[in-house]
């Protein structure tokens, strides 16, 4: 199963060459891994995540261009789940055109304490449907 979202583009997100800049693809898979984990979520009645979580890998393949125009619809589920990290998967659809792939390593952070902390059973409930190997 995936969480899809629909992102819309902004002005300030095409470089000079007219087309959206490589950095910000990774503002646009963050908004997607937000929306499922914070919006997403809460609605699941978690809202731990909120509490902290930190990225500690992006990789990202481009594949195609995205131009100015319609939003782009973000499909991202989860690759890896451990009790101290869990891996999740994107791909950005410029249309039905495939444009990019990416992946992030996210861990579970306590902010107060400044370090990071395991996965509580409800955030595990909650990423288990969209675990996909």
């Amino acid at each position: 199963m995936r969480f899809t979202y629909h992102c819309a583009l902004r002005w300030s997100d095409l470089d000079a060459y007219g087309h959206v800049n490589n950095a910000r693809f990774l503002t646009l898979y963050e908004e997607a891994r937000v929306a499922m984990m914070f919006v997403g979520a809460r609605e699941a009645g978690v809202t731990s995540f909120e509490e902290g979580i930190v990225v500690s890998r992006h990789e990202v393949d481009y594949l195609r261009p995205v131009d100015y125009g319609d939003p782009v619809r973000i499909e991202l589920w989860i690759t890896d789940l451990r009790p101290s990290r869990f891996t999740v998967c994107y791909e950005l659809f410029d249309g039905d055109l495939l444009a990019s792939r990416a992946r992030s390593v996210l861990v579970p952070y306590d902010l107060v304490r400044q370090r990071p902390r395991r996965l509580s059973e409800s955030e595990q409930s909650f990423l288990k449907p969209w675990l996909s190997t």
